[in-house]
């Protein structure tokens, strides 16, 4: 394989592993957004089921633009601020359930940290998707004519 050809494989695993969870995430909370509404609630933000229907139809177009590479930059823009803004608003913050033993609320705030990064590393490669686009392997590349990336 030519160096073009694995950078656009690349590209395409990519985008497949970076929307698989927008797109898992999402569906689910249209058909039940109590969950969501509820974070969203505890966060201080008014309208919470509101919000939480609209990040899940969010979370699920956007991540199906990804997927198949149609408006791949503006929806990997919007993506990493979405995973940027919902890692620290709802996941950077020590938890403190009543009644927890100490030891389980440490383990849980431990746990958030992780979410939080985890947030942020999906706002990085959001944005490094968006700096190099969607590959020849997309919809992107099919509405320019283009087939290939710079090596």
């Amino acid at each position: 394989m030519t160096n073009t050809t694995t950078n656009n494989l690349l590209l395409l695993a990519g985008r497949v592993l970076l929307s698989a969870m927008f797109i898992l995430s999402g569906y689910p909370k249209l058909l039940d957004p109590a969950g969501t509404a509820g974070m969203i609630a505890g966060a201080g933000f008014p309208a919470a089921t509101l919000l939480a229907y609209l990040a899940g139809l969010f979370e699920l177009v956007a991540g199906l633009f990804v997927l198949v590479g149609f408006q791949t930059r503006t929806a990997a823009i919007l993506l990493a601020l979405f995973a940027a803004f919902t890692g620290l608003v709802f996941h950077s913050g020590t938890i403190n359930v009543p009644d927890f033993p100490a030891a389980a609320n440490g383990m849980l705030t431990m746990f958030n940290g992780l979410m939080m990064m985890k947030n942020l590393t999906i706002a990085g490669g959001f944005l490094a998707l968006a700096a190099v686009g969607a590959g020849a392997y997309s919809l992107d590349a099919r509405r320019r004519g283009s087939v290939a990336i710079a090596a």
